[in-house]
């Protein structure tokens, strides 16, 4: 089944490079700050090695950005991941690989989906987590980084709780996730969405792609999410320009999941 397309990537930016400017330098101004601001970027739903995939991954090594990848276990296969490894072994440091749920599969009979919902319970939910982290760990071994993103970004507090007794060092949601995350959990969010996207038209969509973008960076910590089965040529130039700019300047510091938690618990 093909993937939505939002409407912002349907046609090509023109302006691409003025208006990236124009957004960074005002963002910039509104941070007011000296020490460079930290930029994590996060590619959820990632299984194959697939076209999309391999585009991803090539703008990244690039660039020589790092790039956080939230793996969903039951869709990895020993196949799979050794094409994945095949693809980012040469720049291994760029690539922080880690869970994002077990299934991808919604559980929730009403409101917004959820795979680690409130309507499960404690012992179904610890026991899709150990087996997402096991297959994970057996497939992947040294790669697999112990943080979690659960599908949808949401789940939760009985998960959290879990997610804290089996030794999961961080976790990453979007911005404003609710319930909060347990005393010495960092939760690194996302604040910007590249790809899935749900605005009426273009305008309306490159209006607001903007503004979290610059809200992002003015707030001192800018986390991007991409969907890759979401991209298009559009949307992979715009990447590119992106990463071009940013690493063109020295107001940025670039960090994947793994950097900051160890960070995090460093401190």
């Amino acid at each position: 089944m093909p993937y939505a397309i939002s409407k912002i990537w349907q046609h090509d930016h023109r302006d691409l490079k003025m208006d990236l400017d124009r957004c960074l330098a005002t963002a910039l101004t509104a941070a007011g700050r000296r020490d460079p601001i930290p930029v994590f970027f996060r590619a959820d739903d990632v299984a194959a090695p697939g076209r999309q995939f391999r585009e991803l991954v090539d703008v990244f090594r690039r660039y020589q950005v790092p790039l956080s990848m939230s793996v969903v276990p039951a869709w990895l296969t020993a196949i799979r991941w050794t094409g994945i490894e095949r693809l980012c072994s040469e720049t291994s440091n760029l690539w922080c690989f880690y869970q994002h749920g077990w299934r991808h599969a919604n559980h929730e009979p009403m409101g917004k989906k959820q795979e680690f919902g409130p309507a499960r319970s404690a012992a179904k939910i610890e026991q899709d987590l150990i087996y997402g982290r096991d297959r994970l760990r057996l497939l992947m071994q040294d790669a697999f980084f112990p943080a979690f993103t659960p599908p949808w970004n949401r789940c939760s507090e009985e998960t959290l709780g879990v997610l804290n007794a089996l030794g999961y060092r961080a976790i990453s949601r979007s911005r404003g996730a609710f319930p909060p995350a347990p005393a010495g959990m960092p939760d690194f969010q996302t604040n910007v969405d590249l790809h899935t996207r749900k605005e009426s038209s273009a305008v309306s969509g490159w209006k607001n792609l903007y503004a979290e973008l610059a809200t992002a960076i003015a707030d001192g910590f800018c986390g991007i999410m991409m969907h890759h089965q979401h991209m298009n040529d559009h949307a992979l130039s715009f990447l590119a320009g992106l990463l071009e700019r940013m690493v063109s300047m020295d107001a940025f510091s670039f960090y994947h999941l793994k950097d900051l938690a160890e960070a995090h618990h460093a401190a």
